[in-house]
């Protein structure tokens, strides 16, 4: 955690450095957020793509330098493209055998500071390191413009005058701690304010130096998140520009880091060419003129969203949003699924039902909580579907009976819950063609971008339209972001897969 943190400072301080421009202080204690984002994904990724790309008899300290490199490049990307992105305080879960491993050398450490300090006389050894190490921490958190107070902190934290005051048994502890509390009280997040009170109220000397210790590691971490914060908008200008250089970087060290790219665009281009030749009066290749490179790369994109989650070979370009992409893609296959059991649901119970105040909505409650983790699963899906039939047809039967009219014939009833089943199949006939108007919506989305939205969603998508747009808007920024920064790097790939050897020179860029 503190390797990421130490990275994480490093690495923002350097993207701010690029701006180059005198920046207005930042009040930290109103602008600190306590947020929640974890980035081992990330770094599992970053140690999947370095141990694929490099040769086997590749040197360590090439691997390492290969792995720093592409662990900066996830890094910055996180930052920019997650908007919520924050590191978290984590600890060990306490039943692990690292946790447990954990609590017995810490409970040792602070065990043998007590005995020092119950010997007579007080041994202080451990507390003066210890006093060494919050001052360091300390450090750490002062902003540039904290001048008197770095130097107060190196006048009352003077460490050869602590050790002289132990030589002559004259070190007061709990005053050193109160001055400690002070520092922390006005440079912690309002979040942390109880916290640093109930040191206060901590009178056993052992006790307090350990939840200084503890707070301390929440205010750096604070003052992380802050840093990120407070450094977004300036990073987000420079983000196109390092993320490029970096992965260069990469590129040099190992040429071949491409291979999954060429091959996710080669796929994508044969498809695109495939769909134009069937659009066609001639079947002919050669009476076609030249693939869009726009629209071979707008179908890659969209091939990503029903990428086999068994399949390791993923484009290297795309790989850093492996997991927001394929969250986007678990949304939409609920979505796809929600809108045909609405599609099926009013087809059945006809127009007195759906049009009832408050039905669809209660419907659509009951699909998303029974469907909800098994949507991805066939074998979970089959049963999910079950019990929803049951319940649908409960919901059905009393919007119609309170209307005044009768419940569904017992022959509609079967059919329905007979329909509903049979929507775990990919194949499905009304699960495609729901699948096939939201790939539309997202294919126009992405070929129109903030001037031409959408086609109109019709039937069924028009009760899940907001969350199907709030979903492709996400999908469009991925998109736009990636097509930006590797660009370049598409540009050629594309040339090749798509003009003569001769026209090559003149293709069209892929951005």
């Amino acid at each position: 955690m503190l390797e990421n943190c130490a990275k994480c400072i490093i690495l923002v301080r350097c993207l701010f450095c690029l701006k180059n421009k005198p920046q207005k202080s930042v009040n930290y204690r109103q602008k600190c957020k306590n947020d929640d984002e974890l980035l081992a994904s990330v770094r599992r990724k970053c140690l999947v793509f370095v141990t694929s790309r490099s040769p086997p008899t590749a040197s360590l300290s090439s691997l390492m330098e290969l792995e720093n490199c592409v662990s900066n490049l996830s890094l910055a990307h996180e930052i920019v493209v997650n908007r919520d992105f924050c590191f978290k305080p984590q600890s060990p879960l306490t039943d692990s055998l690292e946790g447990r491993v954990t609590e017995i050398v810490h409970r040792a450490f602070w065990d043998s500071l007590q005995e020092q300090l119950n010997s007579d006389p007080p041994n202080y050894s451990h507390a003066v390191v210890l006093l060494q190490e919050v001052k360091t921490m300390l450090q750490s958190l002062l902003l540039p413009r904290h001048n008197r107070l770095r130097s107060q902190l190196d006048e009352v934290l003077d460490m050869e005058l602590i050790k002289q005051e132990v030589d002559h048994r004259a070190l007061d502890l709990h005053s050193l701690a109160e001055y400690i509390i002070n520092i922390m009280a006005s440079l912690c997040a309002p979040v942390r304010d109880p916290e640093v009170r109930a040191l206060r109220d901590i009178q056993h000397p052992v006790e307090l130096l350990r939840e200084i210790f503890r707070v301390l590691g929440m205010m750096k971490t604070d003052m992380i998140n802050f840093t990120i914060q407070s450094l977004r908008p300036h990073l987000l200008q420079q983000a196109v520009h390092y993320e490029r250089a970096k992965f260069q970087e990469i590129m040099e060290k190992h040429p071949a880091s491409l291979d999954n790219t060429t091959a996710w665009l080669q796929a994508a281009a044969s498809e695109e060419a495939s769909a134009v030749r069937a659009q066609s009066d001639s079947p002919s290749p050669d009476s076609q003129g030249p693939v869009s490179a726009t629209a071979v790369l707008n179908r890659a994109y969209m091939r990503l969203l029903h990428w086999d989650p068994q399949d390791q070979k993923y484009p290297e370009t795309v790989l850093m949003d492996r997991a927001r992409l394929d969250a986007l893609a678990q949304q939409l296959q609920m979505l796809i699924l929600e809108a045909s059991v609405l599609l099926l649901t009013t087809a059945q119970c006809g127009g007195n039902a759906s049009s009832l105040q408050g039905f669809v909505g209660k419907l659509r409650q009951s699909i998303t909580t029974l469907l909800e983790g098994s949507h991805t699963r066939e074998a979970e899906l089959k049963g999910a579907l079950l019990g929803l039939g049951e319940t649908i047809l409960q919901q059905v039967n009393e919007a119609v009976s309170s209307q005044g009219g009768a419940t569904l014939p017992k022959e509609s009833q079967d059919l329905l819950k007979g329909q509903l089943m049979d929507l775990w199949k990919h194949s499905n006939p009304v699960r495609t063609l729901i699948g096939e108007r939201v790939q539309g919506f997202l294919q126009a989305m992405l070929q129109g971008g903030t001037a031409k939205r959408s086609p109109e969603l019709l039937g069924p998508l028009r009760l899940v339209s907001t969350e199907l747009t709030k979903v492709g808007t996400a999908f469009e920024r991925l998109v736009h972001f990636n097509r930006t920064v590797f660009g370049p790097f598409y540009a050629p790939i594309l040339r090749k897969l798509l003009f003569p050897p001769g026209e090559a020179e003149a293709g069209e860029d892929s951005r």
